[in-house]
């Protein structure tokens, strides 16, 4: 057999059934009606004249299969259209660009849309009428804002990222947050002594004999932990005093931490910001990292230091039952995800949603979860329009809090009335 005879029998069983589509039965039927009325013909004619025919039907079948007829689209479908830099190379510019960038870079745009709508949301006249809103004063209305949950993990404070977030609760426009053990010492830590900037591929042993320690590729001297001990200890035993002088005291990671924005008193460190502002800092690792080493090592002199992170738990989904709007913007993943979309289930989930993380769903991760998967638990509300970002947060932060609360056109609107702060954090004060 030629190889071209070859080629023919191999699209044909590659097609085969494609004359079964609606659209070609027509031509189905004309090749039954067209049979030639003397058979002896194509006896007489030969082998060439059999493979020509199945030629031409090989061909016609992977013509229909490559010039496949399109649908229109909608009319106000967006085209794909990035930026010109003959216009502009403003971050302004570029943002609005990304929405038809496609892939990430519009997911990034769509990202920006979601947290300016969690910023501009406002009770309307309507929904202050509603019965479950009766007792709210018209200055209660008012004020009323969406509830913006901030989860990041540590390594948005070890990165430069840490400037961003500290901008966000200088100017008090987040009202609750969700990090891990590692953002609590760093931050601190950074007030006495900087990271500094290393390479991802410098030898563990080697930075190890030098007292170095590697984050990506930072580098944090051992010496900055030293310090951050100095600073914390004489803290614990100061509570631990207060806690055996007034039995109404009970210590929890989110007291903790106000409690050391207080000492730290310095307009550098995030958490400062944050008891000047009193939003409140929920860590549920609270011992997985420097703070649980100075714990730890505390214990060995006087082991009375209690922190009770049951309260937290009730402090924080009790910030989520008490939200009109609720909005996520989470930065990685693990606990402080899980952590602040379990506190929006209490609530029949989050009105708006933003993740941005470089997780992926396919070993059943809550890290690499999607949106959709939040639904499906009643973390996220039926009709919300969640967006996820996968990639690098110390890329794509900065651009989303430029086109958001840093922005002009949002930056007012996004700062906060004065919150009131739970009685339980003012005991000691």
């Amino acid at each position: 057999m030629s190889a071209s005879n070859n080629a023919v029998n191999v699209i044909d069983k590659l097609l085969d059934g494609f004359d079964s589509h609606p659209n070609n039965q027509h031509k189905d039927e004309s090749k039954t009606a067209e049979k030639p009325e003397n058979s002896s013909n194509e006896a007489t004619n030969g082998l060439a004249t059999q493979q020509n025919i199945s030629a031409a039907t090989g061909y016609d079948k992977a013509q229909q299969s490559v010039y496949v007829v399109s649908e229109e689209l909608p009319k106000d479908t967006p085209i794909v259209k990035g930026p010109d830099f003959n216009k502009s190379r403003s971050i302004d510019y570029i943002l609005n660009a990304f929405r038809g960038t496609g892939f990430q870079a519009s997911n990034l745009a769509f990202a920006v849309d979601r947290i300016n709508e969690m910023i501009h949301w406002r009770m309307s006249e309507e929904d202050a009428k509603k019965p479950e809103h009766a007792d709210m004063t018209q200055q209660e209305v008012k004020d009323a804002r969406c509830t913006i949950f901030l989860g990041f993990t540590s390594n948005q404070v070890s990165s430069g990222n840490r400037e961003v977030i500290r901008y966000l609760c200088e100017h008090n426009m987040i009202d609750c947050i969700v990090t891990t053990c590692g953002a609590i010492e760093e931050d601190i830590m950074k007030c006495y002594n900087p990271h500094y900037m290393g390479k991802f591929g410098l030898k563990g042993k080697d930075l190890r004999l030098k007292g170095q320690n590697r984050i990506g590729n930072l580098i944090v001297p051992n010496k900055n932990y030293c310090k951050f001990e100095d600073f914390l200890t004489p803290i614990l035993f100061k509570m631990l005093e207060e806690q055996r002088a007034n039995k109404d005291i009970v210590w929890t990671p989110s007291k903790l931490i106000r409690r050391i924005g207080k000492e730290i008193n310095n307009k550098e460190s995030v958490w400062y910001w944050c008891y000047k502002n009193d939003i409140p800092v929920f860590c549920p690792a609270i011992t997985d990292g420097a703070v649980g080493d100075i714990l730890y090592f505390m214990s060995y002199k006087d082991d009375g230091f209690i922190l009770d992170i049951a309260r937290d738990i009730r402090l924080i989904n009790d910030v989520s039952l008490n939200a009109i709007k609720s909005g996520m913007i989470i930065l990685g993943g693990g606990v402080i995800k899980h952590h602040i979309c379990n506190a929006n289930l209490m609530r029949n989930g989050a009105d708006y949603s933003v993740f941005i993380n470089t997780g992926q769903e396919f070993d059943g991760s809550d890290s690499g979860a999607k949106p959709d998967e939040a639904i499906s638990w009643g973390k996220i509300k039926l009709d919300a329009k969640p967006v996820k970002v996968y990639g690098d947060a110390t890329v794509f932060w900065p651009f989303v809090v430029s086109g958001t609360f840093a922005h002009p056109d949002h930056h007012k609107a996004a700062i906060k009335p004065k919150r009131k702060l739970n009685e339980c954090y003012l005991i000691d004060e």
